[in-house]
């Protein structure tokens, strides 16, 4: 099987991730339950790995990287963590449901007013609505930092800027770009950022978290066990046990952080080169293929690794099956979970075709790929 739906979950992940997990399997106990060498261990390991994950991510202090199970998590804690009732967010047409329903459900539960940034017929955002949208009663900008859908990516220096004058936090979800893409909170003006570990960083299933501005507080969204306090009736303060209730997966935090070893050694920025020559490659091909429609904004310099197309007017479900069955091609049909932006781009009807390519695929895939579009494309 080619795999090409890296969007969705890396399916090749380094061999040390593997190995890794199964080693953590045999000796780690409980992280932060115990003083024995398991426990001591997990302990450890975990700690580690926000050491990596802080350095990777330019977050300040590594005991402000806080383990969730994935990004929708993340994002769960840091939008019910920080807006209260009554609060006005922005957020943007690109967005992922694990941006929208949070904040949908706030808007109803707690009164939370929404500002949403349009987006055009290439999935670009207005930057402009942004300043006009953000004002001094936003508690919080919500974004995505590349769209799951077009791979378009969001300038967050820009966005932070214009939310931090008017006194409001910037949230991102790094789900499409984490590992794959450079990241520099400070940089970047971030204050949350939200990321998963099974996509780009190329770690196991059941991994993310968020990196947290040192200043900036998210009340609990869960309570519970935590190793510490365990008389007090109310969730310790300190990050990050104030957002870390219940067992960590430490298992899978020792495959992320053999992962972000291996991402360490090849260098980000030698991963974005090589996904955006494969994504260029299968691009310039399919876009010059008659009968192939390509959405997104290519002429950005940097973009996430994804192409997303549709097929005369066959419909996404069908031409996706098809590359299956008939070619060996993996990609991902449908709505993404990215509603809005199906709408902005006139696909809501029968959807799209995503391809997305990771540091592990070959131009080889990318050409049997381009053949398989063509010749369907043909009829």
């Amino acid at each position: 099987m080619i795999y090409l739906d890296n969007a969705a979950t890396t399916l090749h992940k380094p061999p040390q991730v593997m190995d890794a997990v199964v080693r953590a399997m045999t000796a780690m106990g409980n992280a932060a339950r115990g003083a024995h060498g398991g426990a001591l261990e997990a302990s450890r390991a975990v700690y580690a790995a926000r050491v990596k994950l802080a350095k990777l991510f330019g977050c300040p202090r590594p005991d402000h990287v806080v383990f969730t199970a994935n990004s929708t998590e993340a994002l769960n804690l840091a939008i019910n963590g920080i807006l209260r009732p009554g609060d006005h967010a922005v957020t943007t047409d690109c967005e992922h449901n694990s941006v929208l329903r949070p904040l949908y459900r706030l808007e109803e539960e707690r009164g939370v007013t929404l500002g949403i940034v349009p987006a055009d017929r290439l999935g670009r955002v207005d930057y402009g609505a942004f300043e006009r949208l953000v004002g001094p009663q936003t508690r919080a900008v919500v974004c995505t930092h590349a769209s799951n859908l077009t791979g378009n990516v969001l300038d967050l220096a820009r966005i932070g800027g214009t939310a931090h004058r008017q006194g409001a936090l910037l949230v991102v979800d790094a789900s499409q770009t984490a590992g794959a893409i450079p990241i520099d909170m400070e940089a970047m003006h971030i204050d949350v950022l939200c990321f998963t570990g099974h996509k780009g960083l190329m770690g196991p299933q059941g991994t993310g978290g968020l990196c947290i501005r040192p200043g900036v507080e998210i009340a609990p969204w869960k309570v519970g066990g935590s190793g510490v306090h365990s008389y007090d009736r109310h969730q310790p303060q300190e990050y990050p046990t104030r957002l870390e209730a219940g067992t960590l997966n430490s298992h899978g935090i020792a495959g992320l952080s053999a992962a972000l070893d291996f991402i360490s050694e090849v260098g980000v920025a030698a991963i974005e080169e090589k996904e955006r020559a494969l994504m260029d490659r299968f691009y310039r091909a399919v876009s010059a293929t008659e009968g192939v429609t390509v959405y997104g904004d290519f002429s950005q310099a940097r973009r996430s690794a994804i192409v997303t197309l549709n097929i005369r007017d066959y419909d996404s479900a069908a031409v996706s099956d098809e590359l299956s069955e008939s070619y060996g091609i993996a990609t991902r049909p449908g709505a993404h979970c990215a509603p809005r932006m199906h709408e902005a781009l006139g696909t809501t009807d029968r959807g799209a075709v995503r391809f997305s390519f990771s540091w592990f695929n070959t131009e080889d895939e990318v050409d049997a790929a381009i053949r398989a579009v063509r010749e369907l494309a043909e009829g």
